[in-house]
């Protein structure tokens, strides 16, 4: 999971998803790094990279930056089992980081990423 800062409103073309409006604020991502996490941390904190995924469009932003990434190892269904949990305190990015399953989003503004510390690891980066 990402924990992800957008320091000012922000206006991104999100691929297919067309443009959205991403409010000043703290997001959660979740994703499923199945092989080589460290390689995807990377990944997604590097600027320069192919814009791919939903989430490089935003963090290819300079008004976003990661803050932190929290991880657990679990099967890639427990992805989706995050998202809904996450979903029911934050606020849904309508389609986003979901194309591959029925979930609402993977990307969720939220007040407050404590909870998940609780149940996940702290990666820590230099960001």
């Amino acid at each position: 999971m990402l924990i992800i800062q957008v320091d000012k409103d922000t206006d991104v073309n999100v691929g297919a998803l067309g443009k959205l409006t991403f409010e000043k604020g703290l997001y959660a991502y979740v994703g499923s790094a199945q092989a080589n996490l460290e390689q995807r941390i990377k990944r997604h904190l590097g600027k320069e990279k192919h814009l791919f995924w939903h989430i490089d469009y935003l963090l290819n932003e300079s008004a976003a930056r990661i803050v932190k990434v929290l991880f657990k190892q679990a099967d890639k269904t427990e992805e989706c089992e995050i998202a809904e949990v996450i979903d029911e305190i934050g606020e849904a990015v309508g389609g986003f980081g979901c194309s591959d399953c029925s979930c609402k989003s993977h990307l969720f503004r939220i007040g407050d990423y404590r909870f998940l510390q609780g149940s996940m690891r702290v990666l820590h980066v230099e960001t």
